[in-house]
């Protein structure tokens, strides 16, 4: 250790002298420019002489033609100035009428020394110190590796004692753990399969939305099976220099021959996995190079028993195909969103080494949370958690978690924020339009908060329903009613204050882009038919042809504005006519939400009863 400080200090030492001699070159350079005198055209020289303003000169002569420089000052400045002159003689007789105070002097020669001696004897000191400094670096203890470290892999390895990662470590994935127990089975009895002829999947793709558990599947594999884990991100193979990539793929299956048997788990893999061919790189580019090594690497002419390769990607569209046949991943591992179940597993999961309170219900949490991830849910108990930490608690209650709730899906609730009373009742009616929709249509609802305090960056409020069940299909009527909510609060503004006001921007777009899936991409337009006109929508770069042609014209393209026009405007006509017969419901809620500014939904659900009785 007291060896490798001193080398250091070596090195540091080098740097110094380094930047020592760059400092007085510059100071050498910077002092010749700044010394450097104005130069001054010869009338006004003579001008300046005529008027007596030269206070003292200089004057240089060549030793065999009569030319020479004048360098003068002038009355008052501190400045010196030049001119050529073709007469010396002339010019000092002239100094002498005007009384004016100067020296003769040769013109100087040029200083071989200073113009090309010392440059290149400070050329020469700088490439010595850093010809030193690279070959300490280099006999220093890992500096040879330091230098060819650019074309290593960057795999992370985990060895088996390190990884904690188990099955019971991963909820909500049930059958995809199931699909995976037979890899493991494998990595730790392969005779079992050797003797049946039965060959492992060589590679296993994990599919799946961001933050499902891929990764974590892929831990608890090498986990359960107890053989080492290289991980890598697909974007780490990928470098500017043709051929990095290429032999960081190399120098990955090479450690992991050594540590067999294991498991090289590639996240992200569509970062280096895309179609080849595509976009604007070319047939011969890094990406492609690397993928072209991982595509022999896993199904080459070497054989690669005992390593399994897994990779994770949210899109698989844009993998090449290459890399999807078998012999590379055979298998394709679906991880999709946990289900009510799924997510009160994963919820028990987090909660293992936190405190709840005994009104904290797991399954109500899972039930209010359809459409969460896991990683959403790990975050939903954290940010709880915080809560709970910063108010004092020892344990977590309810309220905290529906404060982490609002904070993680919608936004940080700015009670602070000054709003003025305007602001506050348009808010109050528009919440309450979307909570009278939601209560009344019975597809969407039940309401189960609604709120006129800010929220995010923008919002002035929000109305929230909880979910009774998962569902994995939407009917026509469903995806109608959800636009008409989308218009109850433009709606009750609108009958309110006889105007409207830009708060409902989000919600025309939501109505809008949900219209034209309705008539493009479901096939739920009579008029248009069973047709789906999305194809050919794929962002450009993203693995497919860089141009894209549209296989209808300009006529069918009226057609589906008229339609999603139409499918708007009558939603719009019967979401008002229910905010209209439930006008003594809106007022009635918008007092209570300028009283209360957050209700929830057995409030809500009581002032409608108590309305309805009146």
């Amino acid at each position: 250790m007291n060896e490798e400080k001193r080398k250091s200090r070596r090195t540091g030492i080098w740097i110094y002298l380094i930047f020592l001699v760059i400092l007085v070159v510059g100071a050498f350079l910077v002092s010749k420019f700044w010394n450097r005198t104005r130069e001054m055209s010869y009338p006004d020289y003579v001008a300046e002489l005529a008027n007596g303003r030269i206070s003292k000169a200089e004057v240089h002569q060549n030793e065999e033609i009569p030319t020479g420089v004048v360098y003068f000052t002038l009355n008052g400045e501190e400045t010196t100035y030049s001119t050529y002159v073709t007469d010396v003689n002339k010019e000092t007789e002239a100094l002498l009428q005007k009384n004016v105070s100067f020296y003769v002097k040769d013109v100087p020669g040029e200083n071989i020394f200073l113009t090309v001696i010392l440059p290149v004897l400070i050329f020469g000191a700088i490439m010595f110190l850093m010809l030193m400094l690279m070959t300490s670096r280099m006999n220093s203890a890992g500096g040879i590796n330091q230098v060819t470290s650019f074309t290593k892999n960057r795999a992370g390895q985990v060895s088996p004692k390190d990884n904690p990662i188990r099955f019971k470590d991963v909820a909500g994935l049930k059958e995809e753990k199931e699909e995976l127990e037979e890899v493991v089975d494998f990595l730790k009895n392969p005779e079992k399969y050797n003797a049946l002829g039965a060959r492992i999947p060589k590679g296993i793709l994990l599919v799946g939305a961001p933050g499902t558990g891929k990764t974590l599947l892929a831990k608890a594999i090498a986990g359960e099976a107890g053989v080492a884990f290289f991980t890598i991100s697909g974007s780490d193979f990928v470098e500017m220099f043709v051929g990095v990539g290429a032999s960081r793929v190399r120098e990955l299956f090479a450690e992991a021959k050594k540590n067999r048997p294991c498991i090289i788990f590639i996240d992200e893999i569509d970062a280096v996995g895309r179609i080849r061919g595509s976009g604007l790189g070319g047939g011969h580019d890094e990406r492609e190079q690397t993928l072209n090594q991982l595509l022999v690497e896993m199904d080459g002419f070497t054989v690669n028993q005992g390593i399994i390769v897994m990779a994770a990607t949210n899109r698989a569209d844009i993998l090449d195909p290459a890399i999807l046949r078998p012999g590379r991943f055979d298998r394709k591992v679906a991880v999709g969103k946990p289900d009510v179940k799924g997510r009160e597993e994963i919820l028990a999961v987090h909660a293992r080494n936190k405190k709840l309170g005994d009104d904290v219900d797991l399954k109500v949490i899972a039930r209010t949370t359809a459409g969460f991830t896991g990683a959403d849910l790990e975050n939903l108990m954290n940010e709880a958690a915080i809560g709970a930490a910063k108010a004092g608690r020892p344990y977590i209650t309810a309220a905290d978690v529906e404060r982490a709730f609002v904070k993680v899906g919608i936004g940080q609730e700015k009670k602070s924020k000054v709003i003025s009373e305007k602001d506050k009742k348009i808010t109050a009616y528009h919440e309450m339009g979307h909570a009278i929709l939601f209560y009344e249509l019975p597809d969407v609802g039940p309401v189960h908060t609604v709120s006129i305090i800010p929220t995010g960056i923008s919002a002035l409020g929000y109305t929230m329903p909880l979910p009774e069940a998962d569902e994995q299909h939407y009917t026509k009527s469903r995806m109608e009613q959800e636009i008409m909510v989308s218009m109850g609060g433009r709606i009750a503004e609108e009958i309110t204050f006889h105007d409207v006001t830009t708060g409902a921007s989000q919600d025309i777009r939501n109505a809008t882009d949900l219209a034209r899936d309705m008539v493009m991409k479901y096939g739920m337009s009579e008029k248009i038919g069973f047709i789906n006109y999305e194809q050919g929508q794929d962002a450009v770069f993203m693995g497919r042809d860089l141009g894209h042609m549209k296989t209808y014209g300009t006529d069918t393209v009226n057609e589906i504005e008229s339609e999603v026009r139409r499918i708007i405007g009558e939603c719009y006509d019967k979401a008002k006519a229910i905010v209209l017969s439930r006008k003594e419901i809106l007022e009635a809620g918008v007092a209570l939400l300028l009283e209360k500014e957050k209700i929830g939904r057995e409030e809500f659900e009581a002032l409608y009863a108590r309305v309805e009785e009146d």
